[in-house]
């Protein structure tokens, strides 16, 4: 299959890396502000340069601000069975079908973690797409850790707030409990050792065992306990719990005005 990437900034180039390694398609990328060459793909600055080469798949991997005015050029490059899949962030099936008409549109919602094969991507179909666009589109996402369908294009914004930015929640949260380790008198090392090996150890933890995450809290909280003592810091009366909220409730109220 023969693959044409629009854009191909930090997160187009993570599923690239993923996708050459797992997958014997084609890659073809037009990105004017791409410098360096990737190894196994094409490389263009302008679409110009294509001819009257046909593809059976566009990634549409611009920011959302340029698909009205960069995507219509690109409606003479897909096959008659072509389909558009993007990862531009918010931007909507409908807005997509303007751009490019008479075309099949999965949008996908990934996270930066695909970079190593672990991340997190929520897919969305339209009426018109094919179980073979879709197959396509999943064997992909897979290639670059878990892909999950969803049923209709609203949760894929709520999948942008959840998983999509999730991963920069995850990395403050990590900051700031690193910051609060060195405050404590360890070194920065010392600190990021002991936080990051914490968060790596519980998270397997909740994973491996499929206890729910309370349980294994309340397994290691004593009355009158250290930990208890500091969940009550960290999220007595539900602070905690209400900024994560806030966090997921503004990012899709942003998603939603990208649509």
């Amino acid at each position: 299959m023969k693959i044409l990437l629009v854009g191909c900034g930090k997160m187009g180039g993570a599923l690239l890396t993923q996708w050459m390694r797992a997958t014997s398609h084609t890659y073809t990328i037009i990105d004017p502000f791409l410098e360096a060459p990737v190894e196994g793909a094409r490389l263009f600055k302008d679409i110009n340069a294509l001819g009257d080469e046909k593809f059976d798949l566009l990634i549409v991997a611009i920011k959302p601000q340029m698909i009205d005015d960069i995507l219509p050029a690109y409606q003479s490059v897909l096959s008659e069975t072509g389909a558009v899949a993007s990862i531009a962030a918010g931007c909507s099936v409908k807005r997509l079908q303007l751009a490019l008409p008479g075309f099949p549109i999965v949008r996908i919602m990934p996270n930066l973690p695909s970079a190593i094969g672990a991340g997190v991507a929520g897919l969305y179909a339209s009426a018109d797409a094919t179980d073979h666009h879709k197959d396509t589109v999943e064997a992909l996402m897979q290639a670059a850790g878990t892909a999950v369908w969803v049923d209709d294009e609203d949760q894929i914004d709520r999948v942008t707030a959840v998983a999509g930015s999730g991963p920069g929640y995850v990395f403050e949260i990590a900051r700031a409990y690193i910051e609060a380790a060195t405050d404590l008198g360890f070194s920065e090392d010392q600190a990021r050792d002991l936080v990051l090996g914490t968060l790596d150890g519980a998270v397997r933890m909740i994973l491996e065992t499929g206890e729910p995450p309370e349980t294994l809290r309340n397994s290691v909280t004593s009355k009158n306990g250290t930990t208890e003592a500091g969940l009550k810091a960290l999220n007595g009366e539900g602070k905690l719990s209400d900024l994560l909220k806030a966090t997921t409730e503004a990012a899709y109220k942003r998603a939603i005005e990208l649509r």
